[in-house]
């Protein structure tokens, strides 16, 4: 089933799903920058890979730097603001967040000073309760998606922060129609998947966070900011 197909290191090949399993295939590529359309890094890499049924899905990273979305992090000046909020977000060692203040500065950028401050709040308010990710809920997928340099991101953009991409679900759609498979847009980590653009109804964006949720790609020296979802039973 799964012969001359290989998962990244440390990462599960398949995954069942309903009591279907789903193949996740990593494709590797060269580093995508502001120099590339997406677009052809498909044509280059993913083309001739894809079945009748497959599902390409590419990192909202990779999205993002094609469409100079990814800041040197000299380039940013956090102000005050930024600084302070910044040190009341708890890191995690999946990520850094919006825990330095170039993050939070572009997610006051990105989002608008009243809204993050709200989220802030409600932050706290969340905290008192016993409850946890009230900001990123109230601040919203733009913030939530915010890419900071972590240990192990492929340089140059260990030294960068990463927006999310410009409207996600047309891309995706523009993608779909220069392939001719279904192509989703994904933010995916090792907490979990959200699908931030999907070329068609069906399957569900749920459906295909539940596939991707351990996160098969890998972005620092595995280079595979792309992969395909494949039916078990239809791989040759």
């Amino acid at each position: 089933m799964s012969e001359g197909l290989q998962s990244n290191p440390g990462k599960e090949l398949v995954r069942t799903v309903e009591g279907v399993d789903y193949l996740r295939i990593p494709i590797k590529t060269h580093l995508i920058t502001k120099e590339h359309n997406m677009k052809d890094v498909v044509d280059q890499y993913a083309r001739e890979k894809m079945q009748p049924g497959d599902i390409l899905f590419i990192s909202e990273k990779a999205v993002a730097c094609t469409q100079n979305r990814a800041i040197p992090m000299e380039d940013i000046k956090p102000r005050k603001l930024a600084v302070t909020l910044s040190k009341y977000v708890t890191k995690t060692p999946h990520g850094i967040g919006l825990g330095i203040p170039e993050t939070m500065e572009m997610a006051l950028r990105e989002c608008g000073v009243v809204r993050i401050l709200f989220a802030a709040f409600c932050s706290v308010i969340g905290k008192l309760l016993g409850k946890k990710g009230w900001f990123y809920i109230v601040a919203g997928p733009k913030a939530r998606g915010i890419d900071g340099p972590t240990h192990g991101t492929i340089p140059p953009y260990d030294h960068y922060v990463v927006l999310t991409p410009d409207d996600p679900p047309k891309v995706a759609r523009e993608l779909a129609a220069h392939l001719g498979h279904p192509v989703a847009i994904v933010d995916i980590n090792d907490l979990g998947a959200n699908i931030l653009g999907f070329s068609e109804k069906e399957p569900s964006m749920h459906m295909l966070e539940r596939i991707l949720g351990d996160n098969p790609l890998g972005q620092s020296s595995e280079s595979t900011p792309m992969g395909i979802i494949r039916k078990a039973e239809q791989a040759s």
